[in-house]
């Protein structure tokens, strides 16, 4: 099934969009969601005994059921709706970090983390006196595992890390991190931001702790994001913003809280984001994770081949190692930046630069790199773009 169809933007532009790992577009029935919404249903939830109030909280209570059975959770209050990926980390940070780690205690962060992953944490270890540590990879560009083992301690409070890097699309053993983190006592958070797309996350079977992603990574707009966590966790954490449903009692001088969900969901919330994220996760798992992997992996195996055969193209952790649809590379002795410019001449969509993991290139000792991410819309003719704008950049630069 030629799945470009489903999506308008095609229809209106030229475009070899190689960049779905920054945001994904956007299908045809999402589209619609959307505008059904503020047509049919728009409403401001908890605000009002009448209809469209109580059918816009009903929706959004629809969408939260929609994301528990999509990660398997296991009660729906446990879903909590944020604006994005960064967002429901800093939820975490804040709430769990000033709430329990405490003067010496340990943070455990993946070196190839997203900065959304790194900076909150590196907060919270001033403002608390704790340590953080890093746990850099293997040759394979993997999480570290003996690394881990070396590092962790009963002073470990929380590990956090990237179920795939988002610079280089590695997979990362995250049930074995989580075994791990969980016999020294420490919690985990996984962020799924550039995962969610890819493959099924099921929280009770990876047992993780905290599990993050944005909505607009996953086909559906910009504004909605998800943080699950464990109950249990969640109702010993105090609220990180405060006003609105998460409101139970306010007197002069003291307010007492809702409980989960509403706790950590101040002001009015984003329905039409809830509600058209739901339509998205449908549209995923009517297509199914078997197909989306297979296409994926076939766009980027072609890509890799046609690139190798160039000769004057570098990629990383491309081989040897389990990954999704993505390939991070540079054109030797050419900035990352210059590549993507002529690229777009063509039409061709890529991201280039540090990727928001400037910790993970300093490492790597590669200043920039360009990365090309594919998704169920990219076909052939998009590859052959990529490689007609690169023999550009060879003629250009005369390599």
């Amino acid at each position: 099934m030629d799945y470009r169809k489903e999506f308008p933007i095609f229809d209106n532009i030229v475009s070899h969009y190689l960049d779905t790992a920054a945001t994904s577009q956007k299908p045809r029935v999402v589209l619609d969601k959307l505008k059904e919404y503020y047509e049919k249903y728009n409403g401001n939830p908890g605000r009002g005994s009448h209809a469209l109030s109580m059918e816009s909280a009903e929706l959004l209570q629809e969408s939260r059921e929609t994301v528990k059975k999509f990660l398997n959770a296991e009660k729906s209050e446990e879903i909590i709706f944020t604006k994005n990926t960064t967002e429901s980390i800093n939820l975490v940070a804040y709430s769990y970090g000033m709430e329990f780690i405490n003067e010496g205690d340990e943070i455990i962060l993946g070196i190839s983390n997203h900065h959304a992953n790194i900076v909150p944490w590196q907060f919270i270890a001033k403002k608390k006196k704790a340590k953080i540590k890093y746990i850099y990879l293997d040759e394979n560009g993997q999480f570290d595992l003996n690394d881990f083992k070396y590092k962790i301690s009963e002073r470990t409070k929380i590990v956090a890390f990237s179920a795939v890097v988002n610079v280089t699309g590695v997979i990362q053993p995250s049930k074995q991190i989580i075994e791990i983190a969980h016999k020294k006592g420490a919690l985990v958070l996984v962020d799924a931001a550039q995962s969610i797309l890819h493959f099924k996350h099921d929280v009770q079977d990876l047992d993780a702790d905290f599990l993050v992603f944005s909505g607009h990574k996953l086909f559906a707009p910009m504004g909605i994001g998800v943080l699950y966590g464990k109950k249990k966790i969640l109702d010993k954490m105090p609220p990180f913003l405060y006003g609105g449903d998460m409101i139970e009692f306010v007197t002069e001088q003291e307010s007492t809280f809702a409980p989960l969900p509403n706790k950590f969901e101040g002001g009015t919330q984003n329905v039409e984001g809830a509600v058209t994220l739901k339509a998205a996760i449908e549209f995923v798992e009517k297509i199914g994770y078997d197909t989306i992997k297979k296409i994926e992996n076939d766009l980027s195996m072609k890509a890799l081949f046609a690139m190798g055969r160039l000769g004057f193209i570098e990629t990383y952790f491309t081989e040897n190692v389990e990954r999704v649809g993505i390939i991070a590379f540079n054109v030797k002795g050419v900035h990352s930046h210059d590549v993507a410019f002529i690229l777009d001449s063509y039409n061709v969509a890529v991201r280039s630069g540090h990727h928001c993991a400037q910790p993970l290139m300093t490492y790597l000792e590669v200043p920039s790199c360009c990365r090309a991410s594919f998704g169920i819309y990219n076909n052939d003719e998009d590859i052959e773009k990529l490689i007609e704008g690169l023999e550009k950049i060879k003629e250009v630069f005369n390599l």
